[in-house]
């Protein structure tokens, strides 16, 4: 066989098999962005987004409020609220996402912050590494829907047994564009944060 087919047909079946790990993987993320799993655990962990000032942006506060909403269901006793603090803000995600909580009869008791993370792998490290030190690992994840399945993977990695529910009251819902334009995003990252997860393992 000519080495020119060869590696035609070699390049073929890479571009066939990379086609398809990307197909499974927009399915996952839909999937899991339409899957509620929480039950009964130790901590629900919410992840952050942006915020005007100290005020929740509309994505932070359609995920503050959800897991409010989990927390009075007594779906679990405690919630860690993760997040830095962004270029030329003065306070961290994680600092409004617990002051919002105060002011709506969360006691103090039951609120972790992790406040350094600036990214989901940072933040789900550093929240492990929290729960663990408590000897704690069953956690509800809260976000958008497109974020669950690569959340899931990354919780997973640092040794937390983790429950997705999305949000359904973000402005990202409400927007079929722009909801399928995150998706994507995040179907081409799913792949990697496994191959890594793999490598972790």
């Amino acid at each position: 066989m000519p080495r020119r087919s060869l590696t035609s047909r070699l390049l073929l079946s890479v571009l066939v098999l990379a086609v398809a790990v990307w197909l499974w993987s927009v399915v996952a993320v839909y999937a899991a962005s339409r899957r509620d799993e929480a039950r009964p655990a130790e901590a629900i962990v919410v992840l952050g987004a942006a915020h005007y000032l100290g005020r929740p942006s509309p994505v932070l506060k359609a995920r503050l409020d959800h897991a409010l909403g989990l927390w009075k269901r007594q779906m679990a006793p405690r919630i860690v609220f993760t997040g830095g603090t962004g270029e030329g803000d003065t306070t961290s995600e994680a600092a409004v996402g617990r002051n919002y909580a105060l002011k709506r009869g969360v006691p103090d008791s039951a609120i972790l912050i992790e406040s350094h993370g600036r990214t989901t792998s940072e933040s789900m490290q550093a929240v492990a590494t929290l729960l663990h030190d408590r000897g704690l690992q069953r956690v509800i994840l809260v976000s958008d829907g497109f974020h669950m399945r690569r959340l899931s993977i990354i919780a997973r990695r640092y040794g937390l047994e983790p429950y997705g529910s999305p949000t359904t009251t973000s402005p990202i819902s409400a927007s079929p564009a722009k909801q399928w334009r995150y998706m994507l995003n995040e179907s081409v990252k799913v792949p990697l944060t496994f191959i890594m997860e793999k490598e972790h393992s």
